[in-house]
């Protein structure tokens, strides 16, 4: 068993914010590999094992897959334990497989789902079987492509292949047709608000007396200080400042409460299309793998990246990165989403999606 690398306290979308270095993309090492869980995708596309966990708050297990080239699965909130695992969003997080297919992800989940009475967020529900079915197809099925995830923040070639692969789909026997989550536009926005807060009030406890590092000084106060200082990165305190500043007095329901407002309504926005739609589909990611250091002085060119991961997260819904095929030489994920507790559906289609896209490709030596 090995332990890979990714973004401090899973914080970053590029696996660059790490205390032991960045992780490179095995398709282009000057590339990241996209993040926060970007060792476990690099080692998966690699070869270097034949699946590999990741935790996915806001995109960090599908956002890497779609940047290597491999299958990333981010289940229903709830349906895997999280427990043993540091919370960075407690609301958000997810443990998924990371494979290089999807039976892989489905045996890997039928390891892994199941009530966990040891963790306050896991759902009490029957965990069926994921492979049977796998393979049946998507005749029938409804597939609403998401136009609100379709525009000009994705680049052309993402956008190209996601076409194809929903093209696909429909030879292929499923019913093809636009879908809308207009709050979309705003879940980066509200997940940056979200996220945050909950991480200023998960992270607190890494004080230097209860837990965690402990930096020597002249008094508590002093203390605490240099210890808050020393023991986080610079984009771990980011995130815990603008959470904290967030839930502060005064900002709370200028901020916090909105997000929580935009939050719902999101949820509703994916209910009202599952009622038309059995799988939503959309880039897992709005470009492909960026060059090192590229974006690590512009924040939010970073937070952009996850712009079509967060709607799936906000709604605690399940969502799967499959590869689709390459643009400019480099991997590009499609995304389908499904209903709360509809993986074996979500499976099937995405198997189904596998085929359509017949990638087929290895990073090069």
């Amino acid at each position: 068993v090995g332990k890979s690398n990714m973004d401090e306290f899973a914080m970053g979308s590029s696996t660059e914010n790490s205390a032991y270095g960045p992780t490179r993309n095995p398709w282009d090492t000057s590339r990241v590999p996209g993040g926060s869980s970007g060792g476990s995708a690099a080692a998966v596309a690699a070869g270097e094992g034949w699946w590999a966990l990741g935790t996915d708050t806001g995109g960090s297990v599908r956002q890497p897959a779609a940047l290597c080239g491999i299958v990333g699965l981010k289940p229903t909130y709830g349906r895997v334990s999280r427990y043993g695992l540091i919370s960075f969003g407690s609301s958000l997080d997810c443990i998924g497989p990371m494979t290089r297919d999807v039976r892989d992800a489905a045996l890997l989940l039928q390891a892994i789902a199941g009530h966990d009475p040891r963790d306050s967020t896991s759902a009490n529900v029957e965990v069926p079987d994921y492979l049977a079915g796998l393979e049946g197809g998507v005749e029938g099925l409804r597939v609403g492509v998401v136009t609100e995830l379709m525009d000009e923040r994705i680049d052309a070639g993402v956008r190209e292949v996601t076409s194809r692969v929903a093209a696909g789909l429909e030879a292929a026997g499923a019913e093809v047709g636009e879908a809308s989550l207009p709050h979309a536009y705003y879940a980066l926005e509200a997940y940056y608000i979200i996220a945050p807060a909950e991480v200023s009030s998960n992270l607190a406890r890494f004080d230097g007396v209860r837990y965690g590092l402990r930096v020597p000084a002249d008094g508590v106060h002093e203390m605490y200080r240099r210890t808050r200082e020393r023991g986080f990165g610079a984009e771990a305190k980011r995130r815990i400042m603008l959470g904290t500043y967030a839930l502060s007095s005064g900002y709370y329901d200028a901020y916090y409460a909105q997000a929580q407002k935009v939050r719902t309504k999101i949820i509703e926005d994916f209910r009202n299309a599952y009622a038309r739609y059995d799988v939503l589909v959309s880039p897992t990611s709005p470009s492909v793998a960026f060059e090192l250091g590229a974006k690590t002085d512009d924040p939010l060119a970073m937070y952009l990246q996850d712009i079509c991961a967060v709607p799936a997260s906000l709604a605690g819904v399940p969502a799967i990165s499959v590869p689709g095929g390459l643009s400019d030489g480099l991997p590009v994920g499609v995304q389908l989403m499904g209903d709360h507790f509809t993986e074996p559906m979500l499976l099937r289609a995405a198997r189904a999606a596998e085929r359509v896209a017949d990638f087929g490709f290895s990073p090069r030596p």
